[in-house]
Order: structure tokens, then C-alpha cells, then sequence
């Protein structure tokens, strides 16, 4: 299974896709991330991430694509610019039929560190191991979508493939 995990963000949105199975070593295959500037308006840097997350859907093309849930913090303008940025992602992915999942921060730091409370160097470190690469990857944004594709991947895409059978009973 190929999996795109997305870390949303108006300002930086992390990018990672791994392949693997559950139980079989994971493999790398990318990790980036697309950056807009704060001072475009917010719906030229919708369209920006929009242009880079179809991008890597179409060199990467993968199964199925995990976005971390929104969560509701105190910073209202943090909480709108990520709940804007997984939504141009999940429309991407919905136009191409691509199953979407979502992964709450807390159940993704669990999956890749056993610490459902792990900080972001605790993830990075869990992510340079699982993946076995020679360096953490950076941006922490980088570093948390690959862990949010690892955790998919783990969990078996069972959210996936579950929304994927509802979605054809619908059509």
C-alpha cells in the first residue's frame, strides 16, 4: 500500500508518501513540503497548496491518502487555516476517487512512539527509526505527515477501505 500523509497547513503543509504493508518494513518515498507566503491572500495560497498536493498525487499515485484531523485549539486563525488547507486536500483526493482517512495528532503520535502525548522530537525520532533513514526529517511539518502515513499504514487502511465501500454503495 502507498499511502500520502498530509500534515495541513496554510503557512506549511507537510507532505510524505510511504509504502509498506502491516508487519513488512516501511519504505520511503518521499517526504516535502509545500510553503505559501503570509502575504497572499488566503485563497491564492488555497490555490497554491491545491497545485502542490495534486503535484505529488500525480507522481506519487497513491492508495490512499491520511490527513491529520483537526483539532480545536485556542488560536482561532491557526484552526481556520488548517481546517481550510485538509480541505483542499481532501477534495483533491475525493476528484480522483482516492480513499481519505483522519488521524487525530493523538492516535498518530501513539501508533509511531507508544506515547499518545509525544512531543514533535519524540515523532521525528520514531519516524527517522521506523523509516530507517540517516537523518530526522525537517521540517517537524515533514516529519509529522510521514508518521500520519506510517499510522495509516499500521492501522491497515482499514478506515480506507471502509469509506471506499460506503462511497460505492452511494454511487
Amino acid at each position: 500500500m502507498r499511502v500520502l500523509g498530509i500534515d495541513p497547513g496554510l503557512t506549511r503543509c507537510g507532505t510524505g508518501v510511504v509504502d509498506g504493508s502491516v508487519g513488512r518494513p516501511l519504505t520511503l518515498i518521499d517526504v516535502s513540503v509545500v510553503r505559501t507566503t503570509s502575504t497572499l491572500p488566503v485563497w491564492e495560497r488555497l490555490a497554491q497548496l491545491e497545485q502542490g498536493i495534486e503535484a505529488r498525487l500525480d507522481e506519487y499515485r497513491p492508495d490512499a491518502v491520511a490527513i491529520e484531523r483537526v483539532f480545536a485549539r485556542s488560536d482561532v486563525s491557526t484552526i481556520m487555516g488548517t481546517a481550510q488547507a485538509s480541505g483542499v486536500a481532501m477534495v483533491c483526493a475525493a476528484r480522483r476517487g482516492i480513499p481519505v482517512a483522519l488521524h487525530t495528532p493523538s492516535e498518530v503520535k501513539a501508533a509511531v512512539s507508544g506515547n499518545g502525548r509525544a512531543d514533535k522530537a519524540q515523532v521525528g525520532a520514531m519516524v527517522t527509526r521506523i523509516l530507517r533513514l540517516d537523518a530526522m526529517p525537517k521540517p517537524a511539518d515533514a516529519a509529522d505527515a510521514l508518521a500520519l502515513a506510517i499510522t495509516h499504514i499500521w492501522r491497515g487502511g482499514a478506515q480506507s477501505r471502509l469509506e471506499a465501500a460506503i462511497a460505492a454503495q452511494r454511487s
